[in-house]
């Protein structure tokens, strides 16, 4: 599949800005639910030492790379989800959806992808979710727990909050779709993926799965960034970490010439149909207290996926939106001062008020 995601940028230069230090004190355990389906689901636990009684955090992965990739770089900078524990003095959970990292594969993804449909939908996930959910319940004790979701996994946390309200105490959804619009060049029926035949629907020749090097995970990511200069904005050894990240996330990897990993796509239809204005989900469902961030630069989602989730939230105990200014898609994996710390700071702010 070669039009399935926006392909991400590759610049790998030297830092000009000081990193930061990795966050002290984080003690680290890997550990496995299950399903009400039966799927083996993969957690890793943030525990910081001076943790207190706040709702725990999970964090949800996008539709490509999974989750440890996505917030647990061990390079100062790379874990969003240690900086958050230490910032919060809570537990943070990173859990990875069936289909990536460390959870159960179907089958299919051991057959060639033309076999199959796209793999691990949004129905699936938030039965993935659901079994993280009571798992965190149960290890702390706590009624309810956050939730933030990058991405797709901003629209799949925000779509199991929608389902089971009480579940939840907050929802933060990064870069997230939700049908606010019709038009989107990349995904919806403007884009290689829908259906040549009915534009309108997503092409049924497409695979279950998609399979991606390291060099891909980058053009994109460089082009949203504004200036020359990339790793002004952006840690090279934070983007190295991330590229042998996603690929140590599948154990097939190093079995391609050059190595690869698979990635299901069934987020790539659900965000197809929220790209072209049809939402999975109604946010009026939620009764969390809600941040709905979008950094202004961001590829993925619209601003009238953000004032339409808002527009449509008026169950949830609060609503915030925030657009971060000059940010990109990839905010928690770049420099403090590209939107990093002020986005610490919002999800600080949200989490510890009353």
């Amino acid at each position: 599949m070669s039009t399935v995601l926006l392909m991400l940028g590759v610049g790998v230069m030297l830092a000009s800005a000081a990193a930061p230090a990795l966050a002290a004190d984080i003690r680290r355990s890997d550990f496995r639910v299950t399903t009400a389906d039966g799927v083996g689901i993969q957690l890793r636990e943030l525990r910081p030492a001076n943790a207190g009684d706040g709702a725990p955090l999970i964090l949800v992965h996008g539709a490509r790379v999974p989750g440890l990739a996505s917030f647990d770089l061990e390079v100062p900078g790379g874990s969003f989800g240690a900086d958050l524990a230490e910032r919060l003095r809570r537990v943070v959970y990173i859990m990875d959806a069936r289909g990536y990292g460390g959870s159960d594969r179907p089958d299919a993804l051991s057959r060639p992808a033309k076999e199959s449909k796209p793999l691990s939908r949004a129905h699936e996930v938030v039965r993935d979710i659901h079994a993280a959910v009571q798992a965190v319940q149960q290890r702390s004790g706590a009624n309810r727990v956050a939730l933030l979701g990058w991405a797709t996994g901003g629209m799949w946390c925000a779509y199991y909050a929608s389902l089971w309200p009480d579940n939840v105490s907050h929802l933060v959804t990064l870069n997230a779709l939700y049908g606010g619009n019709t038009q989107h060049s990349a995904l919806g029926p403007d884009s290689a993926n829908a259906d040549p035949n009915q534009r309108h629907r997503f092409n049924p020749a497409t695979g279950g799965y998609a399979i991606y090097d390291a060099a891909s995970l980058f053009p994109g990511w460089d082009r949203s960034i504004p200036v020359p200069d990339k790793a002004s904005w952006r840690d090279p050894a934070v983007a190295d970490a991330y590229g042998r990240a996603a690929l140590a996330s599948d154990p097939t990897s190093p079995s391609r010439t050059p190595a690869a990993f698979r990635a299901p796509l069934g987020a790539i239809e659900d965000s197809f149909y929220q790209a072209s204005g049809r939402r999975l989900f109604d946010a009026g469902a939620i009764t969390a207290a809600t941040l709905v961030v979008r950094s202004e630069l961001d590829f993925w989602s619209r601003p009238e996926d953000a004032d339409a989730f808002v527009r449509d939230a008026g169950r949830a105990r609060s609503v915030t939106l925030l657009t971060l200014p000059g940010a990109t898609h990839f905010v928690h994996l770049e420099r403090p001062d590209k939107g990093r710390a002020r986005l610490l700071d919002e999800i600080a702010q949200l989490l510890d008020a009353p």
